[in-house]
């Protein structure tokens, strides 16, 4: 199958058009950025780290039933995707707190919440994809009541799925944020990617963390920390 011209060019990736207008070519890129594009930077490796570790949680997902737009890996920087509008929310999950909320709320960061919080944002870089509720949300018609409550259904299942599986090599999930797609037949499935940039991954024992937040906060190490996420996982 032959890559035909680039539909979209995001910050981390490229995707480009194929022969089958249900299929797309996904390109990880190197490119970094942070707070809404104001840091940017290119980290070595970067595309290739996040173009595996997605394989390899996508192909777990699926195997716990969770429907996504990933059918194969094309090359090291290149997977072959069902073709999905996205749908313009970013679902984010919270198990500790960190980020953007520890500095909102002025919560201390690693504070473990009495549930688990899910947020949604509008995916919107001219506006700094602010923090929306579901109400807003079905009044600017991105979705309806319905399709929340299933995307929201899943959000909470991919959790379950991620959390146990990095627990198992010592890693604590301590938030993510997923997007969500409608394939050609209109079925809402997950797509993008899961990897460090869009985790928090923290070692179990040392709390050291092993994502994005290494570029963020100029940690350090980032391509080493992203290796460390792939061979624990694999």
């Amino acid at each position: 199958m032959t890559k035909e011209d680039l539909l979209y060019e995001g910050k981390a990736k490229k995707i480009y058009r194929t022969e089958d207008e249900n299929l797309v070519y996904i390109h990880y890129k190197d490119d970094a950025s942070a707070f809404n594009g104001v840091k940017r930077a290119q980290i070595s490796n970067k595309g290739i780290l996040n173009n595996e570790i997605t394989r390899v949680i996508f192909e777990k997902l699926s195997q716990a039933g969770v429907e996504n737009h990933f059918i194969r890996v094309i090359d090291e920087r290149t997977q072959l995707c069902q073709k999905v509008d996205i749908i313009p929310l970013e679902f984010i999950v919270r198990n500790l707190i960190a980020g953007s909320m520890a500095k909102r709320l002025q919560i201390k960061e690693g504070t473990k919440p009495k549930n688990t919080i899910f947020e949604i944002c509008l995916k919107n870089d001219d506006l700094g994809d602010p923090l929306i509720n579901d109400h807003h949300a079905v009044a600017m018609g991105i979705c309806t009541y319905d399709e929340l409550d299933l995307m929201y259904k899943e959000t909470a299942k991919i959790n379950r799925v991620l959390s146990d599986m990095f627990l198992k090599d010592n890693i604590i999930l301590v938030d993510f944020k997923i997007e969500f797609g409608k394939n050609n037949i209109g079925v809402i499935i997950l797509a993008d990617e899961i990897s460090p940039d869009t985790c928090r991954l923290w070692d179990k024992d040392t709390l050291e963390k092993l994502d994005k937040d290494r570029f963020r906060r100029d940690l350090g190490n980032i391509e080493e920390a992203y290796i460390e996420i792939l061979e624990r996982i694999k």
